[in-house]
């Protein structure tokens, strides 16, 4: 028998690149003892993504997919990265991810733009 311990342990997964998109993406473990890429930073209330896409992270760090309807109107979840992806073609599942998918496809177009100019040295007078 093992030893059982105090508090779960944080499973790392870390970040990588989108080979479509070349944005990043968070690697993190399911429990199916797989791996699933998420988008980076974003959590929508459960309510607004199908039950089908809608991961909910755990408390040692594992997601799975939570399908109960209706959630709690107040739970957060996380999406796959390839339904936010702009370089992969997919159906507009819901509205937000439509925009979502725009905002991500102009961040990437941003990439090979140049910098934009500093800001001037002086403002003028407002007076």
């Amino acid at each position: 028998m093992g030893v059982l311990e105090e508090k779960p342990r944080q499973l790392g997964g870390g970040q990588s690149r989108c080979p479509y998109c070349g944005l990043l993406q968070d690697r993190v473990p399911t429990l199916e003892q797989d791996w699933v890429l998420l988008e980076p930073y974003m959590n929508p209330l459960a309510h607004t993504v199908p039950a089908e896409h809608r991961w909910i992270e755990l408390s040692d760090g594992r997601v799975t997919v939570y399908g109960v309807c209706p959630p709690d109107q107040s739970q957060r979840c996380r999406i796959e990265h390839r339904l936010a992806c702009p370089a992969q073609p997919l159906p507009d599942l819901w509205p937000w991810l439509t925009t979502l998918r725009g905002e991500r496809a102009r961040r990437v177009k941003g990439h090979d733009d140049p910098e934009p100019p500093p800001p001037p040295e002086e403002w003028p007078d407002a007076g």
